[in-house]
This record gives structure tokens, C-alpha cells and sequence, in this order.
């Protein structure tokens, strides 16, 4: 059976940025205002807070796991956070360890934070289909992930890169399915923990060359055309149809870095019946017609 969170996740290539361990003391507040990296947090003793641009603020507790696929704007900072609207510089305490807020004493709260980058050219469609924001509480397994990767990252081993590529889509894709009836925001995660849902996301995801209508996916999930419909956008936050113009966009950039293959057999594989109708629809979706892409993606991977 097709595993449309694994798809997803595999095509993503996660690669390693980096991790450092982090202790805090007494009041402290570190703001970062990023590019679109996926950042993930976990703690391993006492507590703190995370805020999100947007969201209200999370308590993070021994054992909770943050996953933000694309982050922008957010901060961590103690449960307490300073009075004044001025960040705390970190004290280098070692490679790769650091410490915020009072430089002695006992740590109030340790944590492990990391970036990792999306090797996918098409991150931006893939991490659409994910939520914005996971969090999941009470999961050691995540935390032994992260201090894995951790280690590795630190590591001059043979396979370096090709172990913690591996460990890494394992953590990602344990933290998303970890974070199943969790209140996450809308993606993919969230329609495959509804059953219905998930029986219609798979079929499209088995036969993305089906011509597929509302009607025949709202049959796969047994539930009427319009209850689909509503149900599907609320927890996707896409429409049916739009979910599967992005999955089979996906695919077809992925066809389109093949060399050799003609733009008529990708059309082919991802469902449409011309060359002509595939170009259509991969120039307003993309911004460029698929000639054009596959030749600028060929001569950036020569050059």
C-alpha cells in the first residue's frame, strides 16, 4: 500500500544543517527570524516557551517535540521571559553547546535545537502539504532521534552524510505520524489522521494518472460529495482537486530532472492526456513551461 506521508517526506530530502545542545538559567529570550528553514526542538529537562508569529504561546515540557517545516518568524525563551524587548546572546559553553540566561547554577531547562534543509528543489509545494507547526508531547522516541542526529552531526565518520539523511526522514516522519488527534494545523497529517480522508489521499496517491473527480474520491472515502468536499479542505487546508494538481506537480518535477524523458511521456505519467494540457497546467502552477524548467534545472545540476 502507498504510504502518501513516506512519498512525501522521501521526496523532500532531508539533509543535515546542524544541532547544538542548549541549557538556560534565570530569564532569557532568544528571537530568529529565518528563511523558510525547518526547525525542530526538543526538551529534555525542565521546561520553556516557544512562540510562533500568529499562535498563541507553547509550554514545552520534558520530552515535547517541535517541528516547524518552514519556519519564519518565532522565538524560545524561558517560562519567564525578560521584561525588556532585548534578545539574550548565547554563551558558548563548548562546540556545539550553549548557554542562555544566568551563566552559573543548575540549568533550569536543556534542549536540543536543530535546523535541517530540504535538498528537494520543489521544498516550497512539498512542505504545503505538511503543517505549519507540530507539536508533540510525551514521546521519548523523539528525543533519542534527535540526540542521535545530534551525535552524528558531530561525527567524522565514514557515511556521515548518508546516515543522518536516513535519520532524519526518520524523525520526520515518526514526528508527523507521533502527531496524529494532535491539534495540528492543517496539512496532510491532519487528512490522514481521518480515516475517510485518508482512504481518498491514498487512492490519489496509488493512481495520480486517474482522471479523478470529487464525485469518485468522495465515493473512496464513503461519505457524500459535498461532506467530502468541506471535510477535505477544512483538514488540508486545499481543496481535493488542488491537493492532487500539487502531488502530481511534484512528480513532475521530479520526472522533468530525468534526462531524456519527453514532456509528452511526464504528462503521461502524471495523469494528463496531452502534452499540450500538461504544459498548460505546469505553466500557471509553476510559472514556467516544463521545457524551460527541466532545461534550467539540467544546466544547474552540470554547472
Amino acid at each position: 500500500m502507498i504510504d502518501p506521508l513516506s512519498e512525501v517526506v522521501s521526496l523532500l530530502q532531508p539533509q543535515a544543517g546542524f544541532s547544538k545542545m542548549v541549557s538556560g538559567a534565570g530569564r532569557w529570550r532568544v528571537r530568529r527570524t529565518e528563511a523558510g528553514r525547518p526547525f525542530y526542538c526538543v526538551i529534555l529537562e525542565g521546561s520553556g516557551r516557544l512562540t510562533v508569529e500568529g499562535r498563541e504561546p507553547l509550554v514545552l515540557q520534558p520530552n515535547d517535540f517541535v517541528l516547524i517545516p518552514a519556519a519564519q518568524n518565532f522565538a524560545t525563551s524561558s517560562l519567564d521571559p525578560p521584561d525588556d524587548d532585548a534578545d539574550t546572546s548565547p554563551i558558548l559553553l563548548a562546540p556545539g553547546e550553549f548557554r542562555l540566561g544566568t551563566p552559573d547554577g543548575p540549568p533550569e531547562v536543556r534542549m536540543v535545537i536543530g535546523y535541517c534543509e530540504f535538498g528537494s528543489p520543489d521544498a516550497a509545494v512539498l512542505v504545503s502539504l505538511l503543517p505549519q507547526l507540530v507539536h508533540v508531547s510525551g514521546e521519548p522516541r523523539l528525543a533519542t532521534l534527535v540526540q542521535l542526529v545530534n551525535e552524528e552531526s558531530r561525527a567524522r565518520r565514514p557515511a556521515r552524510d548518508l546516515i543522518l539523511a536516513r535519520l532524519l526522514e526518520v524523525l520526520l516522519i515518526e514526528t508527523l505520524r507521533s502527531s496524529e488527534g494532535t491539534a495540528a494545523s492543517p496539512g496532510l497529517l491532519r487528512g490522514l489522521a481521518d480515516p475517510r480522508l485518508a482512504a481518498a489521499i491514498r487512492r490519489m496517491h496509488e493512481a495520480p494518472t486517474r482522471a479523478w473527480t470529487v464525485a469518485q474520491l468522495a465515493k473512496e472515502a464513503a461519505l457524500s460529495r459535498s461532506v467530502f468536499f468541506e471535510r477535505f479542505n477544512r483538514a488540508v487546508g486545499l481543496t481535493p482537486m488542488e491537493y492532487l494538481l500539487s502531488w502530481r506537480m511534484a512528480l513532475a518535477k521530479k520526472l522533468l530532472r530525468t534526462r531524456n524523458m519527453a514532456i509528452a511521456d511526464v504528462a503521461e505519467r502524471v495523469g494528463y492526456s496531452s502534452a499540450s494540457t500538461f504544459s498548460v497546467a505546469f505553466t500557471r502552477h509553476v510559472g514556467l513551461p516544463p521545457t524551460h524548467f527541466a532545461r534550467q534545472t539540467l544546466q544547474a545540476a552540470d554547472a
